[in-house]
């Protein structure tokens, strides 16, 4: 991918409200799969953690409560800064997830929450993983599942395919959903030699208290949505949305909504 890609996420979470709507819309959906990675990576009192594209910071605050000694990195000044205020024990630097500025065999486990789909190079993100690892050291990363099990990324991709474009002419990033692949995952995890490679479904659920929250989400929270959602003609949103709400309709409860949203958490040693 070239860099247009990345320029756009970046310019994308950049922007302290995105940061703000993401932390506020769905902080308590992401951190769903917060115990079950640092586990997979073996996170243990003493372990010396790496926390790619740490966000706020939740996974590296869970891995300091573990008694780990934690590193978070994140291409956004505004998600250091939240991370580093939410988390004061923990070390948080503005880096890059394809040149980590650490040196070889350094760290234990080396984690990331939900940030290799905003990678414009994902193998160079694993390269450096495996850079940086110690001999037996783990990487762990979780991705969402695909649409069809992701019903809120299901909803709102057949919305907009239904009623307005996907292909607006945002720059052309790696496909979203293809970690989801257990096979796609452990090929790319061989080639930067990583061995003993796994792949496990987390079962999650979105709560959101309104169709409002609901629309609120999908248009401010996530960089390639909202980016997606802006570029469509007027006349279509109102149809947008109400296609988004009534895919979701099974999903209604008393409280709001309560949407099954599992990931997959892909995980492998370092010889």
């Amino acid at each position: 991918m070239t860099d247009a890609f990345r320029d756009f996420e970046h310019a994308g979470w950049a922007d302290p409200s995105v940061c703000a709507n993401y932390d506020d819309l769905l902080s308590g959906l992401v951190t769903q799969s917060i115990a079950p990675l640092l586990d997979s990576a073996r996170v243990a009192p003493g372990s010396v953690v790496l926390d790619v594209a740490c966000g706020a910071g939740y996974a590296s605050g869970a891995a300091l409560a573990r008694g780990a000694t934690v590193t978070g990195i994140d291409f956004s000044a505004e998600q250091v800064r939240l991370a580093a205020r939410r988390f004061p024990d923990g070390t948080f630097v503005e880096a890059d997830a394809g040149s980590l500025p650490f040196e070889a065999a350094h760290f234990d486990a080396v984690v990331c929450n939900y940030g290799v789909l905003h990678f414009s190079d994902p193998q160079q993100f694993f390269r450096e993983a495996f850079r940086v690892l110690k001999s037996g050291g783990r990487l762990a990363f979780t991705v969402w599942e695909v649409p069809q099990q992701a019903k809120l990324f299901g909803a709102v991709l057949d919305a907009i395919g239904t009623h307005g474009a996907l292909e607006v002419g945002l720059p052309a990033g790696p496909a979203m959903f293809q970690f989801a692949d257990a096979a796609t995952s452990g090929k790319a995890l061989a080639e930067a030699g990583f061995a003993d490679c796994m792949s496990t479904r987390v079962p999650q659920t979105w709560r959101a208290a309104s169709g409002e929250q609901v629309l609120r989400t999908v248009k401010t929270g996530m960089v390639r949505l909202r980016g997606t959602l802006q570029r469509q003609r007027a006349e279509v949103l109102d149809a947008i949305d109400d296609a988004i709400l009534f895919a979701l309709e099974p999903f209604r409860t008393p409280g709001g909504y309560e949407v099954p949203m599992p990931a997959v958490l892909v995980a492998a040693r370092r010889p």
